[in-house]
This record gives structure tokens, sequence and C-alpha cells, in this order.
């Protein structure tokens, strides 16, 4: 055995101690940690002969790296939708890397850590009031979840031209419809060889939305005189947290036949809350649903999930399946997360689910939620009431959409949010929305209060005047 690996294995226990202590350091003073810093420029150190051993490296990464990391899991992270990590989902990472099973078959010889992750997928289920028709897998955030899901839908298209798309390939062009799809499903279209123009935009409605018009579908709907399509929905848009309407959705697919697919990367979770589910009825007859667990369920990245009605499951193996591996056996006569997803070889993703689920419950994810949602109602109540600041949409969920008010600041906006990032208190992205420069501040954090964003708003206050 290599002589450091022999020395570290028998100091293990003392290297694990003081990287928890390190980590307990980091999270007890999260609150207190700059949201972003100027990154500086590190030169590439060349790669030690010997190695340096566990506990030299981690003084290294302390020099080098550690107080450059800044509280992306910390309570004031309001860029994109990141949201933390609970104490459970931390235990249930920490243990997916000592056990450290890759989860793939759940009969036979081998591990039984796909148990674990069937059990999870049941939990989230449950958790969103969804039906037992629905199997699902852990892949690694909303790009993989949504090309699950599209893959298998290609599939489907393909099997209505009597063609198998994922032995000989692409052989027509596949009808897409979607209103505000997100990047992440453009991307892969892409990847899926389908392209990523090849989807035609569906107006949205009136009013300051950003959910599909239905009437304007069905009228693109006609023109494919009953040919199939594959429609992407919307469970919460990126800008406004807007949902298509579901249960007007599925009376349409009484007259016409078409995959259905719901992005709910984190507008999912507004089933969780008795006040906010009725935005995600009638998504249980839906084909396919992508949800990220690394937002809102608060576990640590890179977790997503993906549901697909069971009665797909062997098109779902024909998209997926390993048919050159005869050693793996064979991928129609029992099921395989190896045939039913893209990854071969993957980390045990679903236990800080499985921890986080078990150790907070319904109750538990209701009231972050319900937290979430009304912190941002909080902030998008200050920017309504000052007169500095324009709502660009109203606050649906947990996402606020503002901007500098007055068309003649539009050119300060991006130099206003670099100067609120600056501050080190607050991390939030820019975008845009109707064609208007905007801010984007999402609320997905279990540690963020009304004092944060009481602090917040003090740091716009003042830099304003």
């Amino acid at each position: 055995m290599n002589e450091q690996l022999k020395y570290d294995q028998e100091d293990l226990a003392s290297l694990l101690e003081k990287v928890k202590k390190q980590g307990i350091a980091f999270l007890d003073a999260i609150e207190d940690r700059p949201t972003s810093v100027i990154t500086p420029k590190l030169s590439t150190l060349p790669l030690n002969e010997n190695g340096f051993g566990g506990e030299s490296t981690l003084e290294l990464f302390n020099q080098r790296f550690e107080k450059i990391m800044v509280a992306a899991t910390g309570p004031r992270y309001w860029g994109y939708v990141v949201g933390g990590a609970t104490p459970a989902a931390i235990m249930g990472d920490w243990l997916a890397t000592i056990y450290d099973q890759n989860p793939q078959a759940i009969a036979g010889q081998g591990d039984v850590s796909a148990l674990i992750e069937i059990e999870t997928i049941q939990l989230i289920l449950d958790l969103f009031g969804l039906p037992n028709d629905f199997s699902g897998g852990f892949v690694t955030g909303a790009t993989m979840s949504n090309f699950t899901c599209l893959a298998v839908a290609r599939q489907w298209f393909g099997k209505q031209q009597g063609k198998d798309f994922a032995k000989d390939g692409i052989s027509e062009k596949i009808r897409i419809f979607s209103a505000v799809p997100h990047s992440s499903t453009i991307k892969s279209l892409s990847m899926l060889g389908i392209g990523s123009n090849n989807f035609e935009q569906v107006p949205v409605l009136a009013g300051n939305r950003e959910a599909i018009d239905l009437e304007a579908l069905e009228l693109q709907i006609a023109s494919l005189v009953g040919q199939p399509f594959i429609l992407i929905t919307s469970a919460g848009t990126v800008n406004t947290v807007d949902f298509d309407d579901f249960v007007a959705i599925e009376k349409l697919r009484q007259k016409y036949k078409f995959w259905w697919h719901i992005d709910a990367a984190f507008g999912a979770f507004a089933a969780c809350s008795p006040a906010y589910k009725h935005l995600v009825k009638g998504w249980e007859t839906a084909d396919s649903i992508t949800i990220d667990c690394h937002k809102w369920l608060n576990v640590p990245y890179e977790n997503a999930v993906f549901l697909i009605k069971e009665k797909y499951q062997r098109l779902q193996v024909e998209t997926f399946q390993n048919s050159n591996a005869p050693y793996l056996g064979d991928p129609q006569e029992n099921f395989n997360f190896l045939n039913f997803l893209p990854e071969n070889s993957r980390r045990l993703r679903a236990l800080p689910v499985w921890f986080s689920l078990k150790a907070y419950g319904k109750k538990g994810y209701r009231e972050i939620v319900e937290n979430a949602v009304d912190l941002a109602k909080q902030l998008g109540t200050f920017v309504e009431n000052d007169s500095n600041f324009e709502l660009l949409a109203p606050v649906r969920l947990n996402t606020v959409c503002f901007t500098l008010a007055g068309a003649e600041n539009q050119n300060k906006v991006v130099d206003f949010l670099s100067k609120v990032n600056a501050t080190a208190k607050v991390f939030m992205t820019p975008t845009v929305y109707n064609g208007k420069k905007g801010i984007r501040a999402a609320f997905v954090n279990w540690r963020t209060t009304s004092g944060d964003v009481d602090m917040v708003i003090e740091v716009l206050k003042n830099l304003k005047t």
C-alpha cells in the first residue's frame, strides 16, 4: 500500500474530525460569510510527486481556497434558485460518500441501494400528493431531469410513427410546443438531437403572464391535423413563477395525442402548502415531471428527480438500455436503473433526500415553503412601496422580479446590481423581463428569516440614496 494512503487510513478518524470541525465552523458562521467575492488570480500548482497526505492537503486547501468560499447555501444567497442543506441532508450526503454505492438493480446479487432510491421516490410522490403510477430516479439537476423525460418523449413520438428513434436515430421532425421553456429544456433538445431551435413558441396570456394561452395553443395544434406532438409546460417560470393551467391542458388530451411534460424544478413545491397547492392542480395526469431537490428540498448539489408514468417503462428502457452488455442481463426482463436513466455510474443521491424527508416530514417542508413565500412577499411589498424601484411582475410564489424605477434608469440596473452584490451581504442575479432589465431574488433557503430581508432592504435603500 502507498505510504501516504496507509498513514491516512490509520489517521482517518482524526482527519474526519478536523473536517467536521471546519464544516461546523463554516455553517455556524454562514450568516456572516460573504455572499460574493472578487475572485483572485491563482496560479495552478504542479502535481506533487509523492503527495502531501490528507492533513497537509487540508491545510493547503484552507490557504488557497477556504477564505474565498462564498455563502452559497446561506440565508441571503438569492441568486438563481439555490437551496441550502438541512442538517439531516448533510448527514445523508456524508453517508452517501462513505458507503459509496452505485444504485443499480433491485433484485439479485449486489448492493441494495436501489431499494433506498425506490423508497425515496415514493416519499417524494407522497410529499407532492402525486399518484403511485409515476416511477422515477435521481440525476444531477434540471438539465439531466429534463433530458431524461424528453428522451423518453422522443422515443414515444417515434413509436407513433412506427419508428425506433433510440436505435435508428431521428428520421423526421419532432413537433414541440412550449411558451416559456427553461434554458435547461432548450439545452436538452440540443443534446437529444432534436435541435434547440426546433420548438414552436406558443403565445402567453395577456396581463403580465407567462402561462400558455390555451386558445392560441389549440390553434397551433389544429394545424397538425391529428399528428402527435410534445407539449412542454411550466410549474413555476423563472422570472415570475407563473404556472400553466394543468386542468385545462388535461382536457386537451381528450381531443389530441401528445406527450405532456411539466418542468416543475422548484414550482412543484407549491404542492407542499394548502395555500398554494392549487397552482399545480391537475398535474398528476402529466406524462413526465422534472423536480430539483437541491432547490427547495434543501439537499446538497447535485440532486434532482425525474418522474415518468410507469406505463412508459418499456419506452424508457428502449431509450436508455445497455443493449450490448450481456453481463448486465436482459434490459427488459428485470427493472434495473442501468437501463432506466442516462448514467450507468452515479452516487446514491437518494440518501440525503431520504434523510431530510424522514427528518422533517410534510410539516417541515410546508413550513419551509410558506416561510419562503412570506419572505418574497415582504421584499415585494417594499419594492412596490418604494418610489426608487418597480416590481416587474406580481410575487406569485417565491421569486421577486424588480428593477429601478423610470425608463431613464434602465442603463443603470446592471451597475446597481453589481454594487448590491459587492456589499457581500446578498447575492441576486440579473434578468430581462418584458424588455426591461431587472433583478431577480429567489427565496428557497430554510435558513432565511425576516431579519435577512430587512438587512437587504437597508442595502437597497442605502445604495439608491
